[in-house]
């Protein structure tokens, strides 16, 4: 699958010996479609970390410090002597199919702020994986609309995220596309730098973005999408070899982002040259081969709960990490998943941690205030796909805002985070050397961050298991302190296992749906 160059000529910067101005912005989701909760407006305006919908110059003050793809456009507007035109950009936690009235209101807003003044050029920082309820991939819309409305000289950069399931659509509509190459997410921040490089040389007449698309038959389990390890190491590794030829802008190689059940869903590649079609294509589809080449090592054997529990507890050092999988919170789970739980209670493990999103158990513990008695279900309220809710007796230990920072480049670069009111509770079990934490939050909030845990009081290092409700996305934080990680085979909306759903709308046969 290719894209011929569209038709440029160099822009009115260069010919009046100016900076270029480029447009930024984006609508960012990455949509669960088997979960049920659709995601609507407010949802877009409650965020992520707590930012919300942002506009304008309120978008350059909330990444210039992060590092996350807008961080690294805005430093790439510097290194490569270009203004930048904040637009606005809106990114929810993940959850179900986007609604329409959500998707048409933001792209609405978008649309009226690109045609508000002239640019050289546009860099869209989306995530590859939007479902709404009109558009199986809606990213491709966002960018079909903004190639309407500005044209087909226009240059129009896209970024995306690992995840992405890339689709022929946007290729086609697109100047050049990237993805994130890590997984845990550790260069969004290169790759927005990557993409202004990008955009600047192709607004100034230097450069003349083509790209190929190649997408291999196949499911790419999260469980093996680990950059740093595994299989997809020299894949990632040739994918920024490549990038040192002249002739190549971009080699992106995203993993794709299986709970979304539509026909681009899977694993994809694309290669940006120097206006030459014939090495984007071969080399496309060379690491297309690469990636499909992997495919029998990529075999589901994962613990359960239980057994997960009993590794963790009879491990000679700690701290241990189980990934609870099935209640993935970036991949658009609950967050209030209580299989694990419910096991540490059940075989008295000692020094446990785990963090469960349950407003009515936080205000609960506000009731109650610090060293006041908790004692109620907790978790397994969202759904029945999560378990049931778990009895927790013990004592509130501390409240707080839930507000913390991360300034350090974790999954997603992300810096400033909102759990919304927090509480920290000492269950039954706990000793002075080995207590067994529960965290309780008002909002969900993906395990990107230690400071998750440092914020309200609690020392990850102490203790001796240590849940996160993720497949690889935590290991940038949690690996530095793990004795062990245990990826552990729960269920969920993110259950890792393609037997447990229903797929509709994928390509038929592909390698990995067991």
């Amino acid at each position: 699958m290719t894209r011929r160059s569209f038709s440029l000529t160099a822009t009115a910067a260069l010919a009046q010996n100016r900076r270029p101005l480029i447009a930024t912005g984006g609508i960012l989701h990455e949509t669960n479609t088997f979960n049920p909760k659709k995601t609507t407006l407010a949802d877009f305006a409650t965020g992520i970390g707590g930012e919300g919908i942002l506009r304008g110059e309120a978008i350059l003050r909330e990444h210039e410090k992060a590092n996350s793809t807008m961080a690294g456009v805005i430093a790439g507007a510097r290194q490569y002597g270009f203004d930048l035109y904040p637009t606005i950009t809106a990114g929810p936690q993940t959850i179900g199919t986007v609604t329409d009235h959500a998707f048409e209101t933001l792209m609405k807003e978008l649309l009226e702020k690109l045609r508000a003044r002239k640019f050289d050029g546009v860099i869209l920082t989306l995530h590859g994986t939007m479902v709404t309820e009109s558009h199986a991939h809606a990213d491709a819309e966002v960018v079909r609309r903004v190639r309407e409305a500005l044209g087909p000289a226009m240059p129009i950069v896209v970024t995306h995220d690992f995840h992405a399931n890339v689709s022929e659509e946007i290729i086609r509509y697109s100047t050049a596309l990237i993805t994130y190459k890590e997984n845990p997410h550790l260069d969004p921040k290169d790759r927005g730098i990557q993409a202004a490089r990008i955009i600047a040389a192709t607004a100034r007449g230097e450069i003349r973005p083509v790209q190929a698309l190649e997408k291999p038959p196949m499911l790419y389990n999260l469980v093996f999408q680990n950059t740093y390890h595994g299989p997809l190491k020299p894949i990632t590794d040739e994918s920024k070899r490549l990038e040192t030829q002249p002739k190549i802008l971009a080699a992106s190689v995203a993993g794709g982002y299986q709970w979304s059940d539509i026909p681009a869903m899977g694993p994809s590649v694309v290669v940006v040259t120097d206006n030459d079609i014939e090495l984007a294509r071969r080399e496309a589809k060379r690491l297309s081969g690469m990636v499909w080449d992997t495919r029998h090592g990529l075999k589901l054997k994962l613990p359960d709960a239980a057994e997960a529990v009993r590794l963790a507890s009879a491990n000679a050092k700690h701290p241990v990490v189980l990934m609870d999988t099935g209640d993935n919170i970036g991949g658009g789970s609950a967050g209030d998943s209580t299989f694990i739980l419910a096991e540490f209670i059940k075989q008295k493990a000692p020094g446990w941690f785990i963090c469960i999103s349950d407003p009515e158990a936080v205000k609960a513990a506000f009731r109650a205030g610090v060293g006041g008695v908790f004692d109620m279900p907790v978790g397994g309220k969202t759904d029945k796909l999560h378990g049931e809710p778990v009895r927790v007796k013990g004592r509130v230990k501390s409240l707080s805002d839930g507000q913390f920072m991360e300034p350090l480049a974790r999954h997603g670069g992300m810096r400033y985070w909102d759990m919304g009111l927090t509480a920290v509770i000492e269950a039954e079990g706990s000793t002075r050397d080995l207590q067994n934490i529960l965290q309780v939050t008002t909002k969900r909030v993906f395990p990107a961050s230690l400071n998750q845990l440092i914020s309200t009081g609690i020392y990850p290092d102490r203790q001796r298991i240590l849940v996160a409700k993720g497949t690889v996305a935590p290991r940038a934080a949690y690996e530095p302190i793990a004795a062990r990680i245990i990826e552990t085979d729960t269920p969920g909306t993110t259950a890792v296992n393609p037997d447990r759903f229903v797929y509709k709308r994928i390509r038929k046969g592909l390698s990995g749906m067991y």
